[in-house]
């Protein structure tokens, strides 16, 4: 167990943030690897929870490439959580849909990260100071980017 009195209490801020990343990076992967899913995936299902999407914007939401979208959704159709259809409006779009096991899935994933003490949910959305924090740096780190 890490303790303050390891030296970290020292660490720049930024260095703290990325350690705590790491370490609750590590239990929720192996948290997904319970229901054969990766951190990609989920982004995948959380994107098309609302409704069906195209592969390019499901790429532009995870913010990476058509490519590596493209590999991810075919491990998520293959394991039955999405499926991939020709758009019937434009066939040179790929609709991608979550099946029922994939909204499934996805609802209890949701469900583990509020309330599995392992993971971050141990501190709560309570911290909205935390969050707001986090959020102002994704949003500083992100400008000018391009999906």
């Amino acid at each position: 167990m890490i303790g303050v009195n390891d030296g970290y209490a020292g660490w720049p801020t930024g260095r703290l943030l990325s350690m705590a990343a790491r370490l609750v990076e590590h239990e929720w992967e192996s948290v997904l690897r319970e229901y054969d899913m990766s951190s990609a995936g989920l982004v995948v299902l959380h994107t098309v929870a609302a409704g069906p999407s195209s592969q390019r914007e499901i790429a532009r939401a995870a913010r990476v490439t058509d490519q590596t979208a493209s590999h991810t959704i075919e491990r998520l159709v293959r394991s039955g959580y999405v499926t991939r259809e020709v758009d019937p409006g434009d066939h040179r779009r790929r609709v991608v849909a979550a099946t029922a096991a994939g909204r499934t899935v996805y609802e209890s994933l949701v469900e583990r990260e509020r309330t599995d003490p392992r993971l971050i949910a141990a501190i709560g959305d309570s911290k909205a100071e935390l969050r707001a924090i986090l959020l102002k740096l994704i949003e500083m780190q992100s400008e000018g980017e391009s999906p």
